[in-house]
This record gives C-alpha cells, structure tokens and sequence, in this order.
C-alpha cells in the first residue's frame, strides 16, 4: 500500500510485547534536528507505553545519522545487556549524491552491527525527498516512524527471548 494511504503508527493489526523486561538503548542524531526530536520523543513515549521502565531507557545524541553505526555499535560493546538499540535520524534528499552515500552506508552499518551481536538494532532513520516528507513521518500525517522504531525493538526483542 502506498505510504500516502496509510498511517505508519497504526498497530491495531498487531501484538506489540510487553517491555518491562527489556532494556532498550535510543541513538539518535543531531543533524535535523526538528525532525529526530519528533522521532525520538514518539519512541521514547512508545517505549514507556508499553511497558519499558525510564531507568532501561539509555539515550544519547550524535551529530548525523552517519554516526549511528558506530554509536550503535559502541552501546553494544559498552551495555552487553541491552535488548535492542533504536538509531533515529533523517537524512534529505539534497542536489548532490551525499544523501545516497549517507543512506546506503547508515542501512548497511545498521544491519552489519545487528548481525555482529545478534541484537535487534533497528532502522529508524527518514529518507526523504524533502523536508515536507520528514515532517509527515516524523508526528505527522504518516505518523511517526519513531513510534514504528520502538514496536519494532520490542517485537525484535520478543523474537529474541523466545525464538
């Protein structure tokens, strides 16, 4: 379904866990800042919402969604009982080819810590075409990809736990 025809924060059609039992870690970059604040305030809300306890809630901020691997994979290094880290960030579409190496590099990073230590690290980074996309997916008409993000960490750690 075409994105302009559905909310990316409805989870009516699915079981979001319960998260009292994990402990989740938040990435989120600087760069756009109008925008990852809307992304990391819905995950920060979603997380406490179901269930995750404010002291397993680890947050820290970096310059640009570049720098998401690398914070991702030092959390993992320097918490080993995180359950699941959230790299949130948007990256704009721009007149040079920077927004398809800063994509394509942060996509990749993302999966490649994941499978480094079988944790769920999760893509909650914007991609968009321009700034009026990032504002409908960060709180607006699309919801909140942050929000998204969260449900995933947990629906990822739940995997993890009893798969």
């Amino acid at each position: 379904m075409a994105t302009q025809l559905k909310n990316l924060s409805d989870f009516s059609h699915t079981t979001v866990p319960n998260g009292a039992a994990f402990k989740i870690a938040i990435a989120v970059a600087e760069w756009n800042a109008e925008i990852t604040g809307s992304l990391y305030n819905g995950a920060l809300k979603t997380l406490l919402d179901h269930g995750v306890a404010e002291e397993n809630i680890l947050s820290i901020a970096v310059p640009g969604s570049f720098e998401l691997t690398s914070a991702a994979d030092i959390l993992l290094k320097k918490h080993q009982d995180l359950d699941a880290v959230i790299c949130l960030g948007c990256v704009i579409q721009g007149d040079t080819k920077h927004f398809d190496f800063i994509c394509d590099a942060v996509a990749h990073g993302v999966t490649q810590v994941s499978v480094k230590y079988s944790k769920p690290v999760i893509f909650g980074v914007l991609t968009t075409n321009d700034l009026q996309q990032a504002i409908d997916r960060a709180g607006g008409k699309h919801g909140n990809k942050g929000d998204e993000a969260a449900i995933t960490a947990l629906k990822m750690s739940e995997l993890a736990v009893t798969a």
